[in-house]
């Protein structure tokens, strides 16, 4: 889920260019194969995180991934690539031209605000994780996690905050030592598991394809996946790099559709053959997973170390997301004066610190709702439920934008054109206006709590910190706000 910049010239071409020449000579456009722009969008998107709450549901996972990646997967990746094609800059250039530049910053605001409420979830992943390496019965401690997050989140914006460069190593490194090794151990070991004879704590005949009807609460486990899938518009900005992007392109996001959901779906299926649904953790289900394999494995001491792996990588993905949308954040702020000026304020290190530190106090009373909350992954799931609305706003003004600029703007220079843009288009816009409206059911992830104090939470925050906080902002907006800036958002690495 992290925008990645490709380098100004590859190792290759400094090689090839002698000292004397390269001085002189103008350098070419450097390309990417279609290949590498798929392995970028696959470790962008994918993560071991959500296997828990799809693994609950067996069988029937592989549907609940599938499906949301038709309606909203395949027109995000293709709609996205259009607009990265012609406009540089990201979502707030392509809606600001689409709609209106009111649009475009409740467009950025809404990718900056969503982390808000995406840290506290995937910090209570690491609490939870971190708990089976010293006491596993603190995985269901809402103190303990409410603690873990805080100080953890602190933590993580005072590296940031110190402008370092290690948090792009830490961050690339976390993707293969947390994300792939791990994903990879955990099918192989499912499957040598149920190759022994074992059988499967979730059914996997064939009656078990689809979930089981619930009501409108069935739908909601479709609609939390589509967070899973966002990101995909981020590396759009690369396939201008591409040497054939209207064939390349196409053969690049389908392969890294195709990796997604192998990572997404065959980890899931793993958890849900040796964890039964009913002993499951939303939040630390797939160290419980690991636990089960290697105890039955006799191998038990390596639990404490793929729990330090997991939770190394969900570090990683933590200081990206800090680093990222907050300072597109403030790029756009002081190109057009949407935020006061102590908002706008850099450290010495040239950090947007006052906004890390603002966006700190809201995690951290939103994190202490974890010590409140009877059941953690109650928790867990509102906060993940709050994260996808508070996204889908973007996805609807991307939507929304994409169409009007094929009206308006038919001859603009692409990279790349989608096919049936404007049927792309409206699949996207209604499958995310449904996953809006459906996400204020409670699933029955979200366990016995109240519907009402459910429903008030969702409806506050997404309203709050959707809609209300950046219309503030944008009213409230002075002239003498706006500075001089020379650094482009897109050059920056943002997606603003």
């Amino acid at each position: 889920m992290a925008s990645m910049d490709i380098p100004a010239g590859g190792k290759d071409a400094a090689k090839a260019a002698s000292p004397a020449t390269s001085a002189a000579r103008v350098p070419g456009k450097q390309y990417m194969s279609w290949l590498t722009l798929a392995f970028m969008t696959t470790s962008s998107v994918a993560s071991l995180r959500a296997a828990p709450s799809m693994a609950v549901y067996g069988l029937a996972a592989v549907f609940l991934y599938v499906v949301p990646a038709i309606v909203f997967l395949i027109p995000t990746a293709l709609v996205s690539a259009e607009l990265a094609s012609g406009w540089n800059g990201g979502v707030y250039r392509w809606v600001s031209e689409g709609l209106s530049k009111p649009m475009g910053f409740l467009a950025v605001w809404c990718q900056f605000a969503m982390t808000i409420f995406y840290y506290p979830s995937l910090l209570a992943y690491v609490a939870s994780t971190f708990a089976y390496i010293i006491d596993p019965r603190l995985a269901s401690n809402g103190l303990y996690v409410a603690i873990v997050i805080v100080v953890l989140f602190w933590t993580g914006v005072w590296v940031s905050s110190r402008g370092t460069k290690a948090v792009a190593g830490l961050a690339s490194g976390g993707l293969i030592i947390g994300t792939l090794i791990p994903g990879a151990v955990l099918v192989i070991l499912g499957f040598v598991f149920l190759g022994q004879g074992n059988t499967s704590a979730a059914p996997m005949d064939a009656s078990h394809i689809l979930p089981q009807w619930t009501g409108l609460a069935s739908l909601v486990l479709i609609v939390n996946n589509f967070l899973s899938y966002s990101g995909m518009e981020m590396n759009a900005v690369h396939v201008s790099s591409l040497r054939n992007p209207d064939k390349e392109f196409p053969k690049s996001m389908f392969t890294a559709m195709g990796l997604v959901l192998l990572i997404f779906i065959l980890p899931a299926l793993a958890v849900s053959w040796v964890v039964p649904a009913h002993d499951l953790s939303l939040t630390a289900g797939v160290i419980q997973a690991f636990d089960a394999f290697f105890s039955y494995f006799n191998v038990g001491w390596l639990t404490p170390v793929f729990g330090v792996m997991l939770v190394a990588a969900a570090l990683g993905g933590m200081l990206t997301w800090l680093a990222g949308p907050s300072k597109g954040l403030l790029l756009i702020s002081r190109q057009e004066g949407y935020l006061p000026p102590f908002l706008q304020r850099l450290n010495r290190f040239g950090v947007q610190q006052n906004i890390l530190v603002a966006q700190g106090v809201v995690t951290t009373v939103i994190a202490l709702l974890y010590a409140f909350i009877p059941n953690v992954s109650s928790a867990y799931w509102i906060f993940s439920v709050i994260t996808t609305q508070i996204y889908l706003i973007v996805y609807l003004l991307m939507f929304a934008a994409a169409i009007r600029l094929r009206k308006t703007q038919p001859d603009h220079p692409r990279g790349y054109r989608a096919p049936a843009l404007p049927v792309l288009c409206v699949v996207g816009l209604l499958s995310s206006l449904a996953a809006l409206v459906i996400g204020f059911v409670p699933s029955s992830q979200f366990g016995g709590g109240s519907v009402l104090a459910y429903v008030g939470i969702v409806t506050a925050g997404l309203l709050l910190l959707g809609l209300l906080v950046p219309y503030l902002f944008y009213t409230l907006r002075k002239p003498s706000w706006r500075q001089h800036v020379d650094e482009d958002p897109a050059e920056a690495g943002v997606d603003a």
